[in-house]
C-alpha cells in the first residue's frame, strides 16, 4: 500500500482514485474519490507552517462563523473539515508530515488567467463578500499562522541580510529596483500602527486560482487555499488579488480594464464596511504586493530557492524580474488607478 494512499484511509475506507489537484507553489494537494464521495487531501507545508494545528483551528473558527449567518447571507461556499476515523483534524504520518482532508466543491473550476471581464467582476464580488462576510469577526480570535507574512519591511529586512550573505552575484536590475523603491514598503505597517487602517480576518493569498467557478453558470462559488487565513489588512487580499488578476504576462503590464471590473465589484461588498483611509491606502497597496512579491522571488533565488518550488534555478529570479516590471507599470498609471478608485467609491 503507498504512503498517499494510507493517508487518504485515514479520513475514509474504500478509496478509488487519488489525483493531483491544482498547481500551489507551497502544500502538496490531491483529489481523492472514495466511496463517501470526493474530497481534498493537502499535506502541509510544515517548514512553511510551523503550526499546523493552528492553521486548523483558524478554519474552524471561520466556519463556525459563517455557518451562524443566515443562507440569504451567504453567497460562497466555504470548504468544510473532515476528520479522521479517530476524529482529528490533522493527521501526521510516518515522516511527521502533517495532513488534513477538505470538502471538494463540485462542478467547479480554477483557472489561470482572466478570461472576460465578467471573471473580473465574479473575483471582485467573491472578495469583496468573503472580507464583508468575516468583518463582523474579530481578528483577534485568531492565530496569526505566519508571523511577518505580507509585512513588507521585514520581507526588506530579510533580503538585506540575504543579500550580504549570497555566493550568487546580484543580478543588476532587481538589485537596483529594490534600492530605488524601497522607500514605500512601510506604507501600510506606517498606517497599521498609527490605528489609520484596522486589522481585519485576511485571506492571505487571495490569487486568480484560489477562486472556484461553477462550470455551469461561470459565477464563482468558493474562495479556497484557507491555510494563509489570519489577522491582516484587507489591503493585502485586494492588492494580491489586483497583482494576480491584472499582470499581462506578455509585457508584465497593468490591465486597468481588468482593475476597475474588480475594484468596483469589490467595493461594491467591503464599501459596507470601508472607512475614508481605507480608500486613501488602495493605490498604495496595489503598488506595494508586486514589490513585495518581488523582493520575496528575489530573496528566495538569493538563498538558494529555500521557499517557492521552481523548476530550475533561474526560475525565482525571472518571477521577481516579472513583478517589479508589474510594479512599474503600476506607478506609470497611478492616476488612472487613483480615478478607478475613486470612480468605485461613488
Amino acid at each position: 500500500m503507498s504512503a498517499l494512499l494510507h493517508t487518504a484511509q485515514q479520513f475514509a475506507d474504500v478509496i478509488s482514485e487519488i489525483t493531483p489537484l491544482g498547481n500551489g507553489l507551497i502544500n502538496d494537494t490531491y483529489r481523492v474519490v472514495a466511496k463517501t464521495g470526493c474530497f481534498v487531501l493537502q499535506r502541509i507545508n510544515h517548514q512553511v507552517f510551523a503550526y499546523p494545528e493552528q492553521i486548523m483551528a483558524n478554519l474552524q473558527i471561520l466556519n463556525q462563523h459563517v455557518q451562524q449567518k443566515t443562507s440569504a447571507d451567504i453567497q460562497l461556499q466555504i470548504p468544510a473539515i473532515l476528520t479522521t476515523h479517530t476524529g482529528k483534524v490533522l493527521y501526521q504520518d510516518e515522516q511527521q508530515a502533517y495532513w488534513r482532508a477538505l470538502t471538494f466543491i463540485a462542478d467547479s473550476e480554477s483557472v489561470e488567467a482572466i478570461r472576460t471581464l465578467a471573471d473580473a467582476e465574479q473575483i471582485g464580488f467573491a472578495l469583496g463578500h468573503f472580507h464583508y462576510l468575516l468583518s463582523d469577526l474579530s481578528a483577534e480570535l485568531l492565530y496569526d499562522t505566519l508571523p511577518d507574512f505580507h509585512i513588507a519591511p521585514a520581507y526588506l529586512h530579510h533580503y538585506q541580510r540575504i543579500a550580504q550573505q549570497s555566493m550568487l552575484r546580484p543580478d543588476a536590475y532587481c538589485r537596483d529596483f529594490i534600492t530605488q523603491f524601497q522607500g514605500f514598503v512601510d506604507d501600510l505597517e506606517t498606517a497599521k500602527h498609527q490605528g489609520l487602517l484596522a486589522l481585519r480576518v485576511t485571506h492571505g493569498d487571495p490569487k486568480i486560482n484560489n477562486f472556484l467557478f461553477d462550470t455551469q453558470s461561470s459565477r464563482i462559488i468558493s474562495l479556497i487555499d484557507l491555510d494563509t487565513v489570519k489577522p491582516g489588512l484587507v489591503h493585502y487580499d485586494i492588492g494580491d488579488c489586483l497583482r494576480s488578476c491584472c499582470h499581462d504576462t506578455d509585457n508584465d503590464s497593468f490591465n486597468l480594464d481588468i482593475a476597475a471590473a474588480i475594484l468596483k465589484n469589490y467595493l461594491a461588498q467591503a464599501g459596507q464596511f470601508f472607512s475614508d483611509y481605507d480608500y486613501y491606502f488602495l493605490y498604495p497597496a496595489i503598488r506595494l504586493i508586486p514589490f513585495e512579491l518581488g523582493l520575496r522571488f528575489y530573496s528566495d533565488y538569493l538563498d538558494g530557492n529555500r521557499y517557492f518550488k521552481v523548476t530550475d534555478s533561474q526560475q525565482n529570479l525571472q518571477r521577481a524580474i516579472a513583478q517589479f516590471r508589474l510594479c512599474t507599470s503600476i506607478m506609470a498609471q497611478e492616476a488612472a488607478i487613483q480615478s478607478l478608485i475613486k470612480q468605485a467609491k461613488t
